[in-house]
């Protein structure tokens, strides 16, 4: 069998694009070739990506774009244009998108990716152009694809009430969480000694994600600021790249006062990441809505004790390793991450919890998650089914 992937999205870079969907293409296919089986495949990259040292080889080849597709406009061009044409010239026997649309003139079975519908829940967080587009072709990829994938049981659900795809064809692949997001153990840098590094207080909050208001960030400042106006001694770090509306995030710092206790560092390098949760006495996520929040597994996968929403797949990710809120009520945010910070067995028994948690997400189950939905779509494209 011969898979095709489109890695338009892979990156090796150290900076913002090397997050969410990079990470979860990186994961899935470096893993795909440990599967048992016979299939081949052929990931298709953007120009950045030439080569892949260490997953290469007799069951995996890269195939490099020769075309510039970071452009988002020139991407899209070459998915709906030139990678029909590939899977033809490459005889591919099923086509794997692993971010939401497919080629419309593909001809050959698709496997499609289904993350989240932000773009459908909380379209006023989207540039119009982009939250169109993503509507019209991801309704159509859903019911076109042969089978799709999803990140969690939330998101399955989300697909089949919102895009009314045949649950028959929806499973559930959780993504993984890589090796190195992991306890500190004597190994590496120490953290207090990372902290003094970049100059980062002694005790401090971590929320680590794309800064915009879907994500609660603003509401988070507002609870933290209750904390310090009854003497919390920590400083809150926000860290990530700016998103959709992120100046309502910059006004509640300056409304609360607390300029002078939230720190924003931007966007954090992937290989320091680990770090970041480490060295952090806690870690908060009240997104109001995510596909699965890779975010919240990494800090648990550290030991850091995590505050996260009861909402979407955010539960599924956590189970009983963390506190879990209403995204929607700032005083329940405030006293659970009270409870946390002020509470040493508590955050001992979360640290504890978390590893343990984050070992059942692998990129491993991963991909043989994938394999089981391409032989599922080729098997029903030879008995004539959709294609």
């Amino acid at each position: 069998m011969r898979v095709g992937i489109n890695a338009q999205k892979l990156f090796d870079s150290q900076d913002y694009r090397n997050a969410g969907i990079s990470r979860y293409i990186r994961g899935v296919c470096a893993h795909l070739p440990a599967v048992p089986g016979d299939e081949r495949f052929v990931v298709y990259t953007n120009a950045t990506v030439r080569a892949w040292p260490a997953v290469e080889g007799r069951r995996l080849r890269v195939a490099p774009a020769m075309m510039p597709t970071l452009a988002p406009v020139l991407r899209i061009a070459w998915e709906q244009v030139v990678l029909p044409v590939l899977a033809l010239r490459d005889r591919l026997d099923v086509l794997h998108c692993p971010l939401n649309v497919l080629p419309v003139a593909a001809r050959v079975p698709v496997v499609l990716t289904i993350h989240d519908l932000t773009f459908i829940r909380f379209p006023e967080r989207f540039h119009p152009a982009k939250r169109r587009y993503l509507a019209t072709f991801t309704r159509y990829a859903a019911q076109h694809a042969s089978r799709i994938v999803t990140d969690s049981a939330a998101t399955r659900a989300d697909v089949i009430d919102a895009l009314h795809a045949d649950p028959d064809r929806v499973a559930v692949v959780y993504p993984g969480v890589d090796p190195d997001f992991r306890p500190y153990h004597g190994e590496g840098e120490r953290p207090e000694a990372f902290r003094a590094r970049l100059g980062l207080p002694e005790r401090y909050v971590l929320y680590m994600g794309t800064l915009e208001p879907r994500k609660n960030v603003d509401r988070l400042v507002r609870a933290f600021a209750r904390l310090v106006r009854d003497g919390l001694p920590h400083s809150l770090v926000l860290a990530g790249g700016r998103g959709w509306d992120y100046a309502a995030i910059d006004r509640a710092v300056a409304d609360e006062g607390i300029g002078h206790r939230v720190i924003i560092p931007g966007y954090v390098r992937r290989e320091d990441q680990p770090l970041w949760y480490s060295a952090a006495d806690l870690f908060t996520y009240p997104s109001q809505y995510e596909g699965f929040g890779l975010p919240v597994l990494e800090a648990l996968a550290c030991g850091t004790p995590v505050v996260t929403s009861n909402s979407s797949s955010l539960p599924e990710v956590v189970g009983r390793a963390g506190l879990v809120i209403d995204p929607s009520d700032e005083s329940s945010l405030a006293e659970a991450m009270r409870s946390v910070l002020t509470d040493g067995t508590l955050a001992a028994r979360l640290r504890d919890a978390g590893p343990v948690q984050a070992a059942q997400f692998s990129w491993a189950r991963s991909a043989a998650g994938c394999v089981r939905a391409y032989r599922e779509a080729v098997a029903d494209a030879s008995q004539g089914g959709r294609a």
